[in-house]
């Protein structure tokens, strides 16, 4: 009898579980991004002073529940070494959010390239990807149209799968859904194959 309502129970408040990675190059932004989706979503969550985030070395987990779906994040360190460990991550991951300083040009070339090694991944075939244009709080930064001129080159190595850029202020919380938002590709393409 035990064992009859313990799987009931288990069926009743199971949820599904999506992984998702944020990648990205060190500083974009990225562990600052997590910390407000946990503080957003999670309500008794406190979260971390924004402003003592470090570089991340490794791996910093989140885990928010939406109605019957529980989402993980996995935001992993984008230094050089450390990006060799991302496609370790591919196979379990069901979206991507990959963030951009829009602040330092400088690094934007070496962005687009971890971008387009990430992108031709075949185990990433049809992974959906949200491109967040972060730091757009800050007056200098780089527009939207600016970084879509300068990962231009991915275009075509994207894909059938859902891609979406935006622009967003990881530090304040804020996205600006006015700027020239694109679906790039086909929309509608899921790992599981399942439609929206």
């Amino acid at each position: 009898m035990y064992t009859l309502l313990s799987g009931l129970y288990k069926y009743i408040f199971q949820r599904d579980e999506y992984c998702i990675l944020i990648l990205g190059l060190d500083n974009a932004g990225k562990t600052t991004f997590l910390e407000q989706t946990k503080i957003r979503f999670n309500r008794n969550y406190k979260g971390m002073s924004l402003s003592k985030i470090t570089t991340t070395v490794g791996l910093n987990i989140g885990t928010i529940d939406v109605g019957k779906v529980r989402l993980m994040f996995w935001d992993l360190g984008g230094q050089d070494e450390l990006q060799s460990l991302w496609d370790k991550y591919y196979a379990e991951s069901h979206g991507v959010i990959y963030i951009i300083d829009s602040t330092d040009e400088e690094r934007l070339s070496e962005s687009k390239r971890a971008f387009e090694k990430m992108i031709t991944s075949e185990v990433l075939e049809g992974v959906p990807i949200l491109v967040l244009a972060n730091k757009q709080d800050v007056e200098t930064c780089l527009s939207i149209p600016d970084i879509k001129t300068a990962f231009s080159d991915c275009i075509n190595k994207i894909g059938k799968r859902d891609c979406l850029t935006q622009a967003c202020s990881a530090l304040t919380g804020r996205h600006q859904e006015g700027n020239d938002l694109s679906r790039i590709t086909a929309p509608n393409n899921r790992r599981d194959g399942k439609k929206n």
